[in-house]
């Protein structure tokens, strides 16, 4: 299993503490109360430092070692991360997110440098693979989701915070994927008149609970997918989903379209078997019709690949 490792480390001296004040717009911070504490009236801060600095990462090759230290900046499917404070009501205090691909957002990617005002807390931390156009809203510590069309790799931790001194902060917590992964591999190539496919989720959901890491409804969606294989050669993709219980049994569409979306192949893959944070691979002829399709079983983690064939 994929866990990020974050630790919190103090900011030390006042320039720092000025500067994390003046960087900090989302919490409304009067400079006049941070810089005089002693004030009784004044809301008083804690200088809290977040530095995601190596997680432990499995993978996906099977003839690896099954782990190994990286930073965030390095493991390419991590594209930008999220920290949030949320007080005893629900209510956003705090929040930040650097985008790896906007160098602008952070000095170093995975280190966060806030100030948060005394109190009890619930810290959220979400980080994600992110490409252009995507949206993802994170709504409360139990609720959060990608309001885009495809869901994207996903890690996330929640954690009761208690500040009760202006001293600085220093915190350890691990993040873990809460996606489940689906990928889809054609025996057969690609023909003359396929625009892209439409892969069809019976259950799971594109938003979840970053308390539990579970779908918050179980609807199911569609997501599309254009292969980048040419005309002749075989096609793969991949797609992930938010599962509503740890290990979900459904039912996989899959649906060639041409360039007005009219259906050439339709293929319906019952009592599919995915698990949160591992791989479902589904490979068979795609672009052949043909009358039936195996059930699967899936025991696997997500650093090997089990492969379920059907026709």
């Amino acid at each position: 299993m994929k866990k990020f490792n974050l630790n919190f480390g103090a900011l030390c001296g006042m320039a720092l503490f000025v500067s994390a004040v003046m960087s900090l717009s989302s919490c409304s911070i009067d400079p006049e109360e941070v810089l005089n504490p002693s004030n009784p009236v004044s809301v008083r801060y804690a200088p809290v430092r977040v530095q995601v600095s190596d997680f432990s990462m499995s993978m996906e090759d099977i003839l690896e070692p099954p782990t190994r230290a990286t930073s965030p900046a390095t493991y390419k499917n991590v594209g930008a991360i999220t920290l949030a404070f949320y007080d005893s009501d629900g209510i956003l205090v705090c929040d930040t997110t650097q985008i790896k691909s906007i160098p602008t957002t952070f000095e170093t990617f995975g280190d966060f440098s806030l100030l948060v005002p005394m109190g009890d807390y619930t810290m959220v931390v979400v980080a994600r693979d992110s490409v252009e156009n995507d949206v993802f809203t994170l709504t409360s510590p139990t609720v959060a989701a990608f309001t885009s069309e495809k869901v994207r790799e996903t890690f996330c931790h929640t954690q009761a915070v208690s500040i009760t001194s202006t001293a600085a902060l220093d915190l350890s917590v691990t993040l873990t994927r809460s996606v489940s992964q689906l990928s889809v591999t054609s025996t057969d190539p690609r023909p003359n008149g396929v625009d892209r496919i439409r892969t069809t989720f019976a259950a799971g959901s594109k938003s979840f609970n970053p308390s539990t890491g579970l779908a918050i409804d179980n609807t199911g969606f569609s997501v599309y997918s254009s292969p980048s294989a040419s005309v002749g050669n075989t096609v793969g993709y991949k797609n992930f989903v938010f599962l509503a219980s740890d290990e979900q049994t459904m039912t996989i569409t899959l649906e060639v379209l041409d360039e007005d979306d009219n259906v050439l192949i339709a293929k319906e893959i019952p009592d599919v078997s995915l698990k949160r944070n591992r791989r479902t691979i589904l490979r068979g002829p795609l672009f052949t019709p043909s009358a039936s399709v195996a059930s699967f079983v899936l025991e696997t983690t997500w650093l090997s690949e089990h492969t379920v064939d059907f026709n």
